[in-house]
């Protein structure tokens, strides 16, 4: 907001309010002041872009063709030089224009100027049918083709190397491991951070690009196509020059602005797959991803990448604890180092793992609170990394980046520190089983539940009911992009663990700390009196003061318990073991804690609520109570697999 316009409000307030003389004269004393403080932002500004001309060459708003003739809009910053340079590209959904609401934006500057002054290019594109960029968009249903046809672009041009290093967290991210299927010969090495919505099939995971989880809808994403689905949008005439967008690329940047939503409201209503409808959101893919099972073939012809596609660039992987996709992000990791046909592509996997929300690696302190939770001192020289990596790849630099950098580096929460290892799990990582226990009264804080490792020597069973009218309230988690409808990270949840449809289980103190490191594995033995119904777990860190911090949190839809290529329906008064989709953390459980598990059938609205009718659940309103049953006894010993850490003294 400039000066003058800050004055244009003052006059009108003056005359509108005919009030005091002095009144008046101390606003126009506070907008004067806040007038001169305007131009001082707007220098910082013009200085961030005067350092960039400076060194760099700036072409913006470049329509890239790709091979079917739609053209993608491109910016690009390259070092003032005759020399040849590497590329460090970004390909995005978002907005990056210069220009919004009459004034510049340089949040694109600070990055290529950070690129440029260490001699790469950097290249930001829009996906096809975003802003600028042609043809019609899908959530990863674009042609993969678009990534292969900018490299072979950009591989040509002049002033390129001919080495592209890819570059960005979530959407800028998860385009990059299909286009790695693709081996394009200039595509020399990657660093995508936060990227499981890329990850389709992968291992025990079939969260297609984090859609499901366990077989349950994952509702991050109706949140985020709200913002995001508009398939419905202004474009400019096909054939505009350069000059010609650019111009006009300053007042117009062709953003939606939409009308807030309360999604802590929003995605209560019924039926699911008209909540879009209910507040009015744009027209777009939603409806058609609602209908689509785990297994659909549709999802094996987008944008995602399965674990049967090959895989052909060195990557530096980042992924954080409180994610909503870390499960598959490792799986891929491991997946790509044990599959990949190339040796080179297969020993050049390096993995760092923060104890962060969703993109959040850089924002770490001295104190890195996540949620509720103090887990420390969480920095680490993220740019030293990702720069020395891309150095070796795309410059040739001989800079030691390989031998001096642990293949994972992953950040241990309760003892609050940074390890390292060769492999993920570590490899001193053992699957230690912990049975669950009690008399039959597990339910809520105050019951029975009981969790060691000494299997169940009688017969009991806890029952509780779950009433889809009134599912479990999510609380923190390991969660990104529900709006105000659910804040990410560790929180206390002894309050929530007072609702008797909560089963608790819980370690005696433990003697000697722990850590636990790796993936946590789940096999139950349940049964209920619907056809269909799901099983929560949350993991959970227990201070001796009684403070409950989540660690990580699981969700298992019954009906898919013998593989997501079928369902299978239950039969009331059987038994029947299921396995739930796993979970990932490090922690060190302290002595004196207690290490616990919750278990319900619900986690709302981080998952979508089963109706447990054994329908669709996305066009349901109406759904029944279940009465669910976890037994553990001799025969049916329901149990998790911890990987504990052993040391010497253990």
């Amino acid at each position: 907001m400039s000066g003058l316009y800050l004055l244009y409000i003052a006059e009108s307030s003056d005359i509108q309010a005919k009030s005091s003389l002095m009144k008046n004269h101390s606003t126009l004393l506070i907008v004067f002041l806040i007038a001169l403080c305007t131009p001082a932002i707007h220098g910082q500004d013009a200085d961030l872009r005067s350092q960039l001309e400076e060194i760099a060459i700036i072409d913006q708003k470049i329509m890239m063709p790709m091979r079917d003739g739609i053209r993608l809009a491109t910016d690009i910053y390259r070092p003032r030089t005759d020399k040849p340079v590497p590329i460090i590209f970004s390909k995005t959904p978002y907005n990056f224009n210069s220009w919004g609401n009459g004034e510049e934006r340089t949040r694109t500057y600070s990055r290529a100027l950070e690129a440029v002054k260490r001699g790469y290019a950097y290249v930001i594109q829009n996906e096809r049918g975003r802003y600028f960029s042609e043809g019609e968009w899908d959530i990863l249903g674009v042609p993969t083709t678009d990534g292969y046809d900018a490299f072979e672009w950009m591989k040509n041009q002049d002033w390129s190397n001919g080495k592209i290093g890819t570059y960005g967290c979530s959407s800028t991210a998860e385009w990059q491991m299909a286009v790695a299927a693709l081996d394009h010969p200039a595509h020399a090495a990657m660093v995508p951070q936060g990227f499981g919505a890329g990850v389709g099939r992968v291992g025990d995971f079939y969260e297609q690009g984090n859609w499901y989880r366990g077989g349950a809808q994952q509702m991050l994403f109706t949140a985020w196509l709200y913002s995001i689905q508009h398939l419905q949008r202004p474009t400019f005439p096909p054939g505009m020059s350069q000059e010609e967008l650019i111009r006009v690329s300053k007042y117009y940047d062709l953003a939606a602005e939409m009308p807030p939503v309360d999604w802590s409201q929003g995605l209560s209503h019924l039926p699911t797959i008209d909540i879009l409808d209910n507040v009015d959101g744009p027209q777009g893919i939603y409806k058609k991803m609602m209908m689509r099972k785990p297994n659909d073939p549709d999802w094996y012809k987008s944008g995602l990448y399965h674990d049967d596609m090959p895989f052909g660039v060195p990557s530096m992987w980042f992924a954080s604890w409180y994610d909503v996709s870390t499960g598959p992000n490792l799986e891929l990791f491991n997946h790509v180092r044990k599959n990949a046909t190339d040796p080179e592509v297969a020993n050049n996997q390096y993995l760092v793992i923060a104890p962060t929300l969703h993109c959040r690696y850089t924002r770490s302190t001295e104190n890195t609170i996540v949620g509720e939770r103090n887990v420390g001192d969480a920095r680490l020289e993220y740019q030293y990394l990702i720069y020395k990596w891309f150095d070796y790849w795309l410059k040739g630099e001989d800079n030691g980046i390989l031998e001096e950098t642990p293949r994972v580096q992953y950040y241990c929460m309760g003892s609050n520190e940074w390890k390292s290892s060769d492999t993920w799990p570590p490899e001193a990582a053992e699957m230690v089983t912990y049975y669950l226990n009690s008399n039959g009264n597990a339910n809520s804080l105050y019951g029975d539940g009981v969790l060691s490792t000494t299997p169940p020597d009688q017969e009991f069973s806890d029952h509780f009911i779950y009433d889809p009218a009134n599912p479990v309230p999510s609380l923190g988690g390991n969660v990104c992009c529900t709006g105000n409808a659910v804040k990410g990270g560790a929180f206390d949840q002894q309050q929530m663990e007072t609702r008797q449809d909560i089963l608790v289980y819980t370690t005696e103190p433990l003697e000697v700390g722990v850590e636990v490191s790796g993936t946590i594995e789940i096999e139950f033995y349940i049964s209920s009196d619907v056809k269909d119904t799901d099983f929560t777990v949350k993991l959970i860190d227990v201070a001796p003061d009684g403070t409950a911090y989540n660690l990580d949190e699981t969700i298992q839809r019954v009906r898919y318990r013998e593989g997501y290529e079928k369902e299978v329906f239950m039969k009331p008064g059987e038994t029947y073991k299921l396995k739930i989709s796993p979970m990932s953390t490090s922690n060190f459980f302290e002595a004196g804690h207690s290490i616990r598990i919750e278990v319900s059938s619900s986690n709302f609205p981080r998952f979508a609520r089963n109706m447990n009718t054994g329908g669709n659940n996305y066009d349901e309103t109406n759904g029944i109570i279940a009465h669910n049953t976890v037994t553990h006894s001799p025969e049916f010993a329901s149990q998790i697999r911890l990987p504990i850490i052993k040391t010497e003294s253990q």
